[in-house]
């Protein structure tokens, strides 16, 4: 799925998510990553929501986001209760969502100038 042919100017941009993973700009991303409008974390441990703990979130607030979006892959898996809290503790919002949600949200939230951070496993 496409979804802009013209990509805004010095931040990063989601181009597509498909089968084959997810194209930022001209980078094909196969597994799990962390963008934001200015940084991308190519390898981000984690490979199931069930892998996500404080360790592997440390990484997204160290980016400073005022709302996280978690990509699940195919299907939308809710974070477990002791996850959440670190979210709630730091006041930064967050939502679950499959992974092509994600990306949408993603690029919506960036062209309005928020400080949102997409933390997306794969779409497969």
């Amino acid at each position: 799925m496409e979804f802009n042919l013209e990509p805004p100017q010095n931040q990063n941009f989601i181009r597509s998510v498909d089968s084959n993973g997810i194209r930022v700009d001209q980078d094909l991303y196969t597994r799990a990553f962390i963008i934001s409008v200015q940084t991308i974390v190519p390898e981000w441990n984690v490979s199931s929501v069930d892998d996500i703990n404080e360790d592997s979130l440390q990484t997204i607030f160290n980016l400073k986001p005022e709302v996280v979006l978690i990509g699940t892959g195919k299907t939308q898996v809710f974070l477990a209760p002791e996850i959440q809290k670190h979210f709630f503790r730091r006041q930064v919002g967050f939502e679950v969502m499959k992974t092509d949600a994600a990306c949408r949200t993603f690029n919506v939230l960036a062209s309005e100038g928020r400080e949102v951070v997409a933390a997306l496993l794969p779409p497969i």
